[in-house]
């Protein structure tokens, strides 16, 4: 089998009881599972949720909190529980973690972005386990991901895995929800998903997790658009993620296997940057960058809204609307003073474009 770079999401629902506590029957098989990925040389990110859910037992709670400091508590608890279960485990397979903890504020951050992926890189080269959580402790709700779905779907496109692996109590996607409807039919394949799908998808999840189906056609949904197919699914004993990667998986695999991987630099403005301010332009600007695949030119531009540096994030709008967003190679300033000038018009200091087609995403 061809050797891949894998993200695979472990739900708290796949990794702890009814109590909160970690499952070490579960956990183990996980492990054993993980191992034998990595003996058949495949790379592997893990992004294992649990930390709440093994931490709120151990501060006295009946069930996973609901309060903001409740949640961060717990994960403070649960968190060095959790890792310290996988150094223990990995290491009879003379395996090395490293644990990393993140925030949205941290692919927001284009410098932090990249530190990110340098990292995780790194990490791999050397046979390294990256194991990925976002950092409950410290985040705020404006600022969290939503959930490890999500998170495991971004992941797989900065790192530029070939699958998605997300590990859930549920053996796939139904067209209605399995535990209430006995006659709903699972989808063992999806090309893609549609906003049809996410208005059905029932969101409620376990009581020891956050992320319910409608949460995992979300995160499906970013990875593919990343250009990462995904298996949504479950599985036990030591060959359960070869097989799943073999095609064999209990689940539902999702993505057709022709898929663009993305950039990162696109990546991080299509998902993670934050916008600065607009560009109206033209309607032949607006073929150049729909249409034609071109850089956005100064000729094109007839009005700008904001204030902005060079090397931030604006939106474009033309005759139909939003087009889409991309990093400016002028400020505000000098844009006011050069929109709607043709080429030869400008100076040869000032004849790049405004926004470059590699630094472009459309909407």
């Amino acid at each position: 089998m061809e050797k891949k770079r894998v993200v695979v999401k472990i739900g708290s629902s796949s990794l702890t009881n009814s109590k909160g506590e970690i499952d070490y029957e579960k956990f183990i098989d996980h492990i054993q599972a993980i191992a034998a990925m990595r003996e058949a040389g495949h790379e592997i990110v893990l992004v294992s949720s649990g930390a709440v859910a093994a931490g709120f037992a151990r501060l006295g709670y009946p069930s996973r909190p609901v309060t903001l400091k409740g949640k961060q508590a717990a994960a403070a608890v649960g968190q060095s529980l959790l890792i310290q279960s996988y150094m223990e485990q990995l290491g009879k397979y003379n395996i090395i973690p490293a644990q990393i903890l993140i925030t949205r504020n941290d692919f927001s951050k284009k410098d932090r972005y990249r530190n990110a992926y340098s990292t995780i890189t790194e990490l791999l080269e050397r046979g390294i386990l990256p194991i990925i959580n976002e950092n409950d402790t410290v985040s705020v709700e404006e600022l969290t991901f939503g959930d490890n779905d999500m998170l495991s779907a971004l992941v797989s496109g900065l790192v530029h895995a070939e699958q998605v692996i997300i590990l859930t109590d549920i053996n796939g996607l139904y067209n209605a929800n399995p535990r209430k409807n006995p006659d709903a039919k699972r989808f063992n394949y999806l090309e893609e998903v549609t906003d049809d799908m996410l208005s059905v998808a029932d969101s409620t999840g376990s009581n020891v997790g956050t992320g319910g189906m409608l949460s995992k056609l979300i995160a499906a949904k970013t990875a593919l658009s990343l250009g990462v197919r995904i298996f949504i699914g479950n599985g036990k004993g030591r060959n359960k993620l070869l097989e799943i990667l073999e095609g064999e998986g209990d689940g539902t695999y999702i993505g057709a296997r022709d898929l663009t991987a993305v950039t990162n630099n696109k990546q991080w403005i299509a998902l993670h940057s934050e916008v600065s301010g607009q560009i109206f332009v033209d309607k032949g600007a607006e073929d150049a960058l729909l249409l034609q695949g071109g850089s956005l030119l100064p000729a094109g531009i007839y009005d700008v809204n904001g204030s902005f540096e060079k090397g931030e994030v604006v939106e474009v709008f033309g005759t139909t609307g939003l087009l889409g967003k991309g990093e400016v190679l002028y400020s505000s300033e000098q844009l006011m003073k050069i929109m709607g000038k043709r080429t030869d018009e400008l100076t040869s200091v000032v004849k790049m474009a405004v926004i470059h087609r590699d630094k472009w995403v459309q909407a």
